[in-house]
């Protein structure tokens, strides 16, 4: 099997040609090649496809094998591959995901693209559609009971579930042991993705993430997006206006515009190709 691996501000993943090679078993695939002792070693997999509606479409998969519906550092990676491999020379890019479709705007220097902005559609606020168990119209500062201590998350879908809590040193944080408790909380029917935000000012913030199915990892584009409507929301930074997320592995530039929609700019950074002896059952 052949593929590419690409990362964006450290968000891992192994990149297939759809176009060229079939699996029949995705999942078993992202989670054999997602090991980082007996395989390639990622956050996950991911398979460009064709699409009837847009432009390409892509298939995601965290590195415990389930499959999810969007990732906002990957579509910045297919964008690289699909210009760079000559799949298209188009600088505007319509991207189907499990979520909708996506926009990708690629900024390129000497025939290689090093930025890509993405429009990642209306942030979702509605419990029911995030989903949390919820009677409330929406999620915000609302207490979340996490091994008999009180937590204060505001929950945001970016395609997926996130919740976003604040604290005050991101750093200090244990999420191998806090991480997994809110992932498999009863108040998340489909697990979720856990965000610890530190406020540095009003536009600038820090975060580490927990990824439901992959742990901890450098970066999320979503969940950066999250972070950005909640703090927004939570009246920390303001709308309309450029906030710098800080992951582990780089910064994103997220705007929470007024009519809903979220903008994410950030880099994409090819590794290597490679090919990988893999038999499927």
């Amino acid at each position: 099997m052949n593929f590419t691996k690409m990362h964006g501000i450290g968000n891992d993943y192994v990149y297939v040609d759809g176009f060229k090679q079939t699996l029949k078993d995705p999942n078993a695939f992202s989670e054999f090649i997602s090991d980082r002792h007996f395989g390639i070693g990622s956050d996950g997999l991911v398979i460009i496809l064709p699409s009837e509606i847009a432009d390409f479409r892509m298939r995601m998969f965290n590195a415990d094998g389930s499959e999810g519906k969007m990732c906002g550092n990957a579509t910045r990676c297919i964008g690289k591959f699909v210009y760079e491999t000559g799949y298209t020379d188009k600088k505007n890019i319509s991207l189907e995901t499990l979520s909708g479709i996506k926009y990708l705007t690629l900024t390129v220097e000497d025939g290689k693209v090093v930025y890509v902005e993405v429009d990642m559609g209306k942030a979702i606020l509605s419990p029911q559609d995030i989903p949390v168990i919820s009677d409330q119209e929406t999620f915000i500062n609302t207490p979340i009971s996490i091994d008999n201590e009180i937590y204060y998350g505001t929950c945001v879908s970016m395609g997926n579930p996130h919740v976003v809590v604040y604290c005050e040193d991101v750093d200090l944080l244990s999420l191998e042991s806090i991480g997994p408790k809110f992932e498999f909380n009863p108040l998340f029917p489909e697990r979720i993705n856990t965000e610890f935000v530190q406020i540095i000012d009003d536009s600038t913030v820090k975060m580490r993430v927990w990824e439901r199915g992959s742990g901890e990892t450098w970066a999320c584009g979503t969940g950066a997006c999250a972070v950005a409507v909640s703090c927004v929301l939570n009246g920390y930074c303001k709308i309309n206006e450029e906030i710098t997320v800080k992951l582990r592995g780089g910064d994103l530039k997220i705007t929470y515009k007024e009519d809903g929609t979220v903008l994410m700019k950030g880099p994409a950074t090819k590794v290597f190709d490679g090919t990988i002896e893999y038999e499927e059952a």
